[in-house]
Parts: structure tokens; sequence; C-alpha cells
């Protein structure tokens, strides 16, 4: 059946309106030019009495929300980690909203579920991951957190007995969950989901990597029911856990492990740098964020538990209604029951780039972040206050009071986006390379706004 030709028009105009952002990427300024009161002005506060044609919907849309919009896909978007989307990943997300999949259901959605196994079987593979796990596709690393952290809650209560899913945790004997000081708060927002409140915190070395005999003379101090949260890609430093050491100390205690590797999960998909992540094949779980290093887009996290019956047991449920499948459904290995079909862009970006499309992606970023520490260490007053072993740097220009007018002067100039954080105490400038479209043209331009910015700021020039 050919779609309406209401629906066809406004679909080829959505497509000639983002074919235009695209291309405008290069040459735009990185930050939005319009406040939330501007666009809500554009956009049209007032609910419309009647119908209005899809086609200047579309164009309403675009022409009022684009000067709202940040480039976070551009080149020179450096801030939090956020990736930018490839473009097989992208043409592939939206199919993915044209055919409009429940992908909840094996049997009810079989393109959607094969798409599911193809995509959980190359991601173990890329990852060096346990054959035998299980991979739920979530909204995103927060989420992935809690996915991986609920089977974990209710994996260590079962081996001491208590059933949490039919008695709850009032009267359990409890868990303890140790996550190193510099772990990411993601961790500490889904501990409070799943009732666990805040974690203990093990002391952490200068670059935000857990201390392992610290952790073990922690586990030594109490027996109950125990998860071990270890990190692989310090928010800040890019650092990662010793994993081969802390794994150990938490497996001698009978400890679930997880790692959050919201962005740094990828560094074990290249030889150059698996060595980052040596040993965490061990752990129990692993969470990621597709968005970030693989560069799919939004809304396509990765829960990965080694022990698929734990992961089941720990989100799914039943109802009359459902049309179940022997070999297992997808809605049972995540939090939705009603979910997109996330895996099609999975599978997409990991068919088109490859394995070593996928280990050059990774290693081109670590190339910019290095970039980017060299440049810098360059400028006078600028230091860089941490091993670059990944894809974040942490610079700072003086005292904290320079450092943040240099991260204001590199909002207003617009060339690329940077990120103000707080680190060790000290305020610093903090540069995220996530996007596979960055391009050393882009790093060269990054900086010399950079050096622009601290010339100006150590000159009080305006």
């Amino acid at each position: 059946m050919e779609p309406s030709p209401d629906a066809s028009k406004a679909l080829a105009r959505a497509h000639e309106h983002a074919l235009s952002w695209l291309a405008g990427l290069p040459d735009r300024p990185v930050p939005p030019a319009s406040s939330v009161a501007d666009v809500i002005e554009a956009l049209g506060p007032e609910l419309p009495e009647g119908p209005t044609d899809p086609v200047e919907v579309v164009d309403l849309l675009a022409e009022a929300a684009g000067p709202g919009l940040t480039a976070m896909p551009s080149g020179r978007f450096f801030g939090f980690v956020i990736g930018g989307t490839h473009p097989a990943a992208l043409a592939a997300d939206w199919l993915t909203s044209a055919w409009d999949q429940n992908a909840g259901l094996r049997t009810v959605t079989p393109s959607a579920t094969a798409a599911d196994d193809i995509a959980e079987s190359w991601v173990l593979d890329l990852l060096g991951l346990p054959r035998e796990a299980a991979v739920g596709f979530v909204t995103g690393g927060t989420m992935a957190n809690f996915t991986c952290l609920a089977a974990a809650r209710d994996a260590v209560l079962t081996r001491a007995g208590w059933d949490v899913g039919t008695r709850g945790l009032l009267g359990s004997p409890g868990v303890r969950v140790l996550a190193g000081e510099e772990r990411h708060d993601s961790v500490d927002l889904v501990l409070r989901y799943l009732g666990l409140g805040a974690p203990e915190l093990v002391p952490a070395d200068d670059q935000g990597r857990i201390d392992p005999a610290a952790l073990r003379a922690r586990l030594e101090e109490d027996d109950r029911p125990t998860v071990v949260s270890l990190q692989a890609g310090n928010v800040h430093s890019g650092a990662f856990d010793p994993f081969e050491e802390a794994i150990a100390a938490a497996h001698d205690h009978g400890a679930w492990v997880h790692v959050d590797g919201a962005f740094g999960l990828f560094a074990g998909a290249t030889p150059t740098h698996r060595h980052l992540v040596r040993g965490y094949e061990a752990a129990d779980s692993w969470a990621t964020d597709a968005h970030k290093t693989l560069n799919v887009p939004y809304d396509c996290g990765l829960a990965i538990v080694r022990d698929p019956a734990a992961l089941r047991a720990a989100m799914s449920m039943h109802g009359a209604y459902l049309i179940r499948d022997e070999a297992g459904d997808p809605f049972e290995k995540v939090p939705e029951l009603s979910r997109r079909a996330r895996a099609f862009t999975v599978w997409a970006a990991l068919r088109s780039l490859g394995r070593t499309g996928v280990a050059e992606l990774v290693d081109r970023m670590v190339g910019h972040a290095r970039a980017f520490a060299d440049g810098i260490a360059e400028i006078e007053g600028a230091t860089v206050l941490n091993d670059v072993v990944f894809t974040q740097v942490c610079a700072a220009f003086g005292d904290d009071t320079r450092t943040r007018d240099v991260v204001r002067r590199m909002w207003e100039d617009g060339t690329a986006w940077t990120t103000g954080s707080v680190w060790r105490e000290r305020a610093v400038l903090r540069i995220s390379v996530s996007n596979w479209s960055t391009t050393d043209a882009d790093v060269r331009r990054t900086l010399e706004a950079l050096r622009n910015a601290a010339r100006q700021s150590a000159h009080g020039l305006r």
C-alpha cells in the first residue's frame, strides 16, 4: 500500500530539512542561538483549534527549532560524552521509525529480534566478553546500569536465600554496594531506583582508579550480600579501574562485579587499547551507551549480563495475552515491555564499520584526545591534569577563576563546545572526543579557539 499523499509529502520535506541540517554542521556555530522562550514563541504556544497540513507542521518545526539546536552531531562538539551518529546507523534509525515495530516479542517482530540476536553476538565477540552472556537493548547508559545492577541485586540476595521478587527488600539481609570514590553519578542514581541507597566508597588514585588493596580490605569487613561496581573510563580522566586485581578480590568474597563502561567499554574492541580493559571479561555484568563511542543515534544502551537466567529473573514479566517464544523474548532482558527496535542501529553501525572499522574509530578518537593534550600543553599558563589514556582531556588555565573564564569564552566564541567541570576540587575545562566525524582540522580549529580564549583571558580582553 502506498503511503497517503500527505505522508509522502511530509516525509519528503523532513528529509530535505534533515539533509540541510547535516550539510550545515561544518559551518554552524556549535552552541544554540535561541533560548527556550524564543523557540516556544516561534513554535506557537497555543494549541490550534483545527488541523494543520503535515508539510506545514514539518516546515514550522524545522524553522522554529533550528536556531535552538546545539550542533551535537558536529565534529567540534566535545562536551559531556556525547557521540555523533554514523551514517549507516542514522539511516537505519529513520527506517526504524518508519517500520514502527514494538520489539518486545520474538514471534511478533522476527526482523527486530533477528537484529537483536545478531547485534548481541557481534557486540560480545567484538568486546571479548563471554559468548553465553545476554544483551538487553535499553535507552542509554543509565538504564544499562540499572538493568545490570537489578540483576546483581536479585542474584546476590537469591544466593543468600532471599527472593526479592516476591518478598521485597524489607527484612532482607540487605545488599552492600562498593564503588570507587570517582564512580559516575549514574551509579548512585540507579542504586536509589533499586532501593539500595548510596554506595560505600572505596579510595581511588589520582586518576580516579579504584584502589584494589583498599577494596579487598573493605570486602573483608562485612559478609553481607555484596556488589562491586567498577569503571571503564572515568568521566574526567578517562582512566580504567585495575580489573584483574579488583575482580579477583571481589570474587574471592563472593561478590557480583559490575563494570560501568558508558564510553570506555569499547576500548575492548581495539588491539591498540585493549590493555586498558584487561581482565574485565571476568566480571558478571557490563553496561555501555552505544550512542557514545559506537556512534548510533540516541536511545540505545547495552546491558550485558553473564548469566542470562539472572537477567531474565530480574526483568521478565508474565501476561496471558503475550505471544511467548520458547527461545526467549527481547522484553525479558530490559525494563520495558513496549520497546523501540534499537538493535537495528547497532547492527547497521557494526555491519558498516566491521571489526577493523570499529577499532579504527576508537583509535582515531584517542589520537584526537592526545592531539588536544599536546596542543593545550603548548598554551601559556595551561596544564593538562590527567594522563590521557583514552578519549578524555582535563585542563586548567591557572587558577579556578581564569579556568572558568576560558570555559565561558569558548562558549561565547562558538567554534566548538568544551565543558566546564570540577575535578579533584579544581575547576577544569573538559574535552570529550566521542564523534566519528571529528577530523584533524576540527581539532586544529578548536585548539586555535582555545588559544585565543586563553590569551584574551590572560590579558583581560573582551
